[in-house]
């Protein structure tokens, strides 16, 4: 199927095939492109486009999430910034983040360090964002200390806005991956328990296989479990089922964190997620404010098919 690009779209394609022509050049490193908007409009996709078609070996590209935790891993084994850095880059030439976001000033010092290092190395840095640079690390208290590392983004790369009106998403074909799995209304049939390691911890599923894992929703996030650990774990299982996911308002905000980010991780990686839960995908994320980028999470779960349950059948839901 040939996908129509929208105006901004189209803008945000002209300007990463100008950058894909000239990465690699010794004489001079193009401007990065820094592509922000809502969750759903394309950004991936167009990001993902230009990686494949830039004519350059010297290329890297990492979920954001992905990146970061292998950062601070390479850090602690070789003992310094600059090493653990070096281990992960290597000569690259050209970067790419998917879902970039600055939300914890610790993150925020290491961020600036990094692209620091990255814009004095002549690497050319391209990310997606559901933030404008000015809205990295927004509270406050803290904002202030990342308006350098904001100006440094704009003085190294052109930002772009891909903000068309809709959600790419929604509707979306089922065929594979993340958008082959459900969303089911009801409860799920699995039982059983089975202790699985992961990082420093150990937590309890429904059952697994050699690639799948079944495990409630409160193991998974009312554990403290770390976007790293969710990684391993992604590692090991390609398909999903979190079953018992509660609305998202009912629990406390570090769980729904939690979901955000297994949900991230496991789009990025195209794993199958199914899950079980007793209310609908709009109620599932109704009312909660105060868990940050819940709106990029239902946004993804509009990709899944949804079904209830009827004496322990799937049923696919005929109006999505």
């Amino acid at each position: 199927m040939k996908l129509i690009l929208d105006d901004r779209q189209q803008a945000a394609a002209r300007r990463l095939a100008e950058v894909a022509g000239r990465v690699g050049s010794r004489w001079r490193s193009p401007r990065g492109v820094y592509l922000y908007g809502p969750a759903g409009r394309g950004k991936t996709m167009l990001m993902d486009e230009f990686f494949a078609r830039t004519a350059v070996a010297r290329k890297r590209r990492w979920h954001f999430h992905t990146f970061f935790a292998d950062l601070h891993a390479r850090i602690a084994a070789a003992g310094s910034f600059e090493a653990g850095l070096g281990a992960v880059i290597g000569d690259a030439a050209l970067i790419c983040f998917d879902e970039f976001h600055v939300h914890d000033i610790a993150d925020a010092m290491l961020i600036a360090r990094l692209l620091r290092r990255l814009f004095d190395r002549r690497v050319t840095v391209v990310v997606t964002s559901n933030y404008a640079p000015e809205g990295l690390l927004p509270n406050p208290l803290w904002h202030d200390r990342f308006v350098p590392t904001i100006e440094r983004i704009r003085a190294h790369m052109d930002v772009v806005a891909v903000d068309g009106t809709r959600d790419y998403r929604e509707g979306k074909e089922h065929l594979s991956g993340f958008s082959a799995g459900r969303y089911i209304i009801g409860p799920a049939p699995y039982a059983g328990a089975v202790e699985i390691p992961v990082g420093h911890s150990r937590i309890r599923a429904r059952a697994v296989t050699a690639d799948e894992i079944i495990i409630d929703f409160d193991q998974l996030c009312g554990n403290i479990l770390s976007a790293a650990d969710f990684l391993e774990l992604s590692r090991r299982f390609r398909r999903w089922t979190v079953c018992a996911v509660p609305p998202l308002r009912t629990v406390p905000m570090d769980w729904g964190t939690r979901f955000v980010n297994l949900v991230d991780i496991l789009y990025d990686a195209d794993s199958e997620l199914n899950l079980y839960a007793g209310t609908s995908r709009e109620e599932l994320t109704r009312a909660v404010a105060s868990v940050r980028d819940l709106y990029r999470t239902a946004s993804r779960l509009r990709e899944l098919e949804v079904c209830e349950t009827y004496m322990n059948l799937i049923v696919p839901q005929t109006d999505r």
